[in-house]
């Protein structure tokens, strides 16, 4: 079997030259497909992506503050339940590895002072 190779010709190798898009040159958002009519009615919504907030809307910066603060509080209690978790894990492992040596007074009981 015959080993196939590419052919090479100079009009592969062309640098094509970089040229940024305006604002005017951006894509226009098309209704969905379906009956026009449908999509052309006053009653409904602007076509704009939950995703994508259009440019005539302002962004709401204080939502956008009270979202990243109620996230970064969300991920400091998480954070917090893990290492207290992770220590009494470890106190756990402890007594257990004391226990089965057979010495007595593995488990630390506090008692109130008198």
């Amino acid at each position: 079997m015959r080993k196939q190779r590419p052919k090479v010709s100079e009009e592969e190798h062309v640098v094509l030259q970089f040229r940024p898009r305006g604002r005017a040159g951006l894509p226009r958002h098309r209704p969905p497909a379906g009956n026009a009519a449908d999509a052309r009615s006053p009653d409904k919504a602007d076509d704009a992506s939950p995703r994508r907030p259009s440019r005539d809307q302002p962004d709401d910066f204080s939502h956008r503050m009270l979202a990243n603060a109620a996230a970064m509080a969300f991920t400091i209690a998480l954070i917090a339940i893990g290492l207290w978790l992770a220590k009494n894990i470890a106190d756990l492992r402890n007594i257990q590895d004391c226990a089965q040596m057979g010495l007595r007074g593995c488990a630390h009981i506090s008692t109130p002072p008198p």
